[in-house]
């Protein structure tokens, strides 16, 4: 037996039979966990697929998201599927971890929805191992609704005046213009399609590649910005056209300036930004090119002031001086933006010093009232979009807007502290009657502080229509006034002077209390044609676009 075994063990014959035999049971394993583990690949991926699209089909109808959501399911026809639905708000904000923008909500707050699909696949081999007939899977998609607003933040005209305006714009821009009431009309009137002056612009810079942010993030010669507006209402208008006119006298005025300002300061196309040069979104937007010149004036402007002499018709004043100063507007922020929920416009901060001359007695026959007026910028943020789906003309916005604070002082401010806008302004005492050895000072201060951001919201037609929208109150100027002069105080040095302090101080304040209302009527005219609200801000939106649902994180 022993002879036989040990025979057996040297015995060669058949050894690649026996080899073959154990190493096929081997490769056939091998094969059969390749084919299992494909397939569990294959349809895990088929599973992530349906559920992104039940997602999808979710979010698009809100309403109807279960419904949605079970008819995408059920079409593709999985192993076994079973679906939860989760409504919730998602936040497209950077600063948050991906993980946590998404918050579960009511229906009817919801902007976006979660589906977790249950399915199965099939084993084939692996089950004799795993004794299992089936491998489960599981899949999770989040949609959100894609939805933006065209919206911007800024003034209106209810009054033209081509005198003042000239004055004003021409001082920002560093030139002289001379533009007529009715050119300024023209271009209110005149309505420019935000893409069609991007790529005018586009073409001037001879910029053929690349995406809109390149452009936008560039310093760019207000006489380009100017031709390039001319070139978009030319398109649109005809070369014959007011608007074209207008312009092009606002063109020849500026030749030979060199300011450059961002482009983005003044337009953001917010998500359209890595869109290439070129081309256009299918939602469209409309500017007033004077809105358009009015904010590159002011963001030319840079750390000038300007100063103008006033034609005054108003029975009580005898002249009129006025000061304005545009300040800088918040880095990062522009003055017409694209964006979704979160984004944020600004106007810039705003001086006036209104300095007026006042008819008084024989002992005072000049009374000269300096009115500073500082307002802070105002802010408008899109707090929410309602998209009307499948009926987009069912569409809202709404904006969050904080119009501009007000302080206002009678005082006297110097020139250095008008112009610069990083600090406070904090006037001394003016003198306002200076006469031999008469010396009237006069100091007051009325501070708006309390407002609070106002939801405003527009309808689908508002944005057709481009309605601009004022928040605040229109009363301010009126109070102002009346509260400025109420509570001044007078400071009297009557040196040689026969009459008391006293007797002069009510005169001088009769004079200055009667003078309430024609300088209440000047600074009301002033305001309104300088497009400036105290205590108010006015917002517009130029489109809507509404586009079902986009996957996120």
């Amino acid at each position: 037996m022993v002879r036989m075994l040990k025979a057996f063990a040297v015995d060669r014959r058949g050894a690649v039979a026996i080899t073959s035999a154990l190493l096929m049971t081997a490769l056939i394993g091998f094969a059969a966990l390749g084919v299992d583990v494909g397939s569990i690949y294959t349809d895990r991926r088929k599973a992530q697929s349906v559920a992104d699209l039940a997602a999808l089909a979710a979010v698009a109808n809100l309403t109807n998201a279960d419904k949605a959501a079970a008819a995408t399911v059920a079409s593709n026809k999985l192993m076994n599927p079973s679906y939860t639905l989760q409504y919730g708000v998602y936040t497209a904000d950077p600063a948050v971890a991906p993980e946590n923008r998404f918050a579960p909500s009511s229906a009817a707050s919801a902007n976006a929805a979660r589906v977790v699909l249950n399915t199965a696949t099939p084993l084939f081999f692996a089950r004799v191992v795993t004794g299992k007939d089936t491998f489960a899977i599981s899949s999770t998609a989040t949609a959100a609704q894609s939805s933006f607003v065209n919206f911007a933040i800024g003034s209106r005209l209810l009054q033209v005046d081509g005198g003042l305006l000239n004055a004003v714009l021409g001082a920002m821009l560093g030139t002289s213009l001379s533009l007529s009431a009715m050119d300024y009309n023209a271009l209110l009137s005149a309505k420019l399609d935000a893409f069609s002056f991007i790529n005018a612009l586009a073409t001037r810079l001879q910029i053929t590649a690349g995406t809109y942010d390149s452009l936008l993030s560039s310093d760019v010669r207000i006489g380009d910005i100017v031709a390039s507006m001319i070139d978009t209402a030319r398109g649109q208008y005809g070369g014959l056209s007011p608007a074209v006119s207008a312009l092009t006298s606002v063109q020849q005025s500026i030749q030979g300036i060199t300011t450059k300002i961002g482009v983005r300061s003044m337009i953001d196309l917010g998500p359209y930004d890595s869109m290439a040069v070129g081309t256009r979104p299918q939602a469209s937007a409309s500017l007033a090119a004077y809105d358009m010149l009015s904010a590159m004036a002011q963001m030319a402007n840079g750390d000038s002031q300007v100063a103008v002499a006033l034609n005054v018709s108003v029975p009580g004043i005898a002249a009129a001086t006025l000061k304005v100063k545009v300040g800088e507007r918040p880095q990062g922020t522009s003055w017409v933006t694209f964006g979704s929920t979160g984004a944020t416009v600004h106007t810039a901060q705003t001086r006036l010093l209104l300095t007026v001359q006042l008819a008084g007695t024989g002992a005072y026959p000049v009374i000269s009232l300096p009115i500073y007026i500082e307002i802070a910028s105002g802010t408008a943020t899109l707090s929410a979009i309602s998209c009307g789906i499948p009926d987009i003309s069912t569409s809202t916005a709404t904006l969050s807007v904080r119009p501009g604070l007000i302080d206002a002082w009678i005082g006297q401010v110097s020139s250095g502290d008008f112009t610069n806008t990083s600090r406070a302004v904090d006037p001394d005492p003016a003198t306002i009657v200076n006469a031999g050895g008469l010396r009237v000072t006069a100091s007051s201060r009325v501070s708006v502080s309390n407002m609070s951001a106002t939801p405003v919201t527009f309808s689908y037609s508002d944005i057709l229509n481009q309605t601009k929208k004022t928040v605040g109150t229109t009363s301010y100027a009126t109070s102002l006034v009346s509260s400025l002069i109420g509570s001044t105080n007078l400071g009297v040095n009557a040196f040689g002077f026969g009459l008391s302090a006293p007797l002069i101080a009510a005169g001088v304040r009769t004079v200055l209390t009667t003078a309430t209302s024609p300088i209440d009527q000047l600074l009301a005219s002033l305001l309104q044609t300088l497009g400036v609200g105290l205590g108010q801000a006015d917002v517009w939106m130029s489109g809507i676009r509404c586009d079902g649902g986009v996957l996120v994180l």
